[in-house]
């Protein structure tokens, strides 16, 4: 994990939302399973899928499994991807946010999805987690 030397604070992000050297493409198969920790560490869950905008052509969210114990009783989160900092030096990706705030986001479970492409829905995730909606930033 990458720290300043005078105070020890992770140094996580910079405009290419990495922390140290790493893959600029990747497949989306090769970040399924990858843990999810918050700013302290702590470990939020893991990636089960890459959400696309097909039409957009970009990542919209990663969905993240988090509690439960082997796969039973795990709760889902939509999480936008401009919300995810991949750690390369660790192989991770950082949320910041802390577990309660996570735990208090809009979830669902294996069996019942949402409809992602539904802007209500999007735009109420977005809010939760303080980010830009993506498909503002599209420009086709």
């Amino acid at each position: 994990m990458s720290t300043y030397p005078e105070s020890g604070a992770r140094v996580i992000g910079g405009e290419d939302n990495t922390n140290g050297p790493g893959p600029y493409i990747m497949a989306a198969s090769t970040l399924e399973g990858d843990t999810v920790v918050n700013l302290e560490g702590e470990e939020l869950g893991t990636i089960t899928d890459i959400m696309v905008d097909v039409p957009k052509g970009r990542i919209a969210y990663a969905v993240l499994s988090f509690g439960g114990f082997l796969g039973m009783g795990d709760k889902l989160f939509a999480v936008p991807w401009n919300a995810l900092i991949l750690d390369a030096e660790d192989k991770c990706f950082v949320l910041k946010v802390d577990k309660e705030t996570l735990k208090n986001a809009p979830g669902f479970d294996k069996g019942n999805w949402p409809t992602m492409a539904d802007q209500r829905w999007a735009t109420q995730v977005h809010t939760h987690y303080g980010t830009r909606p993506y498909w503002e930033d599209y420009t086709p």
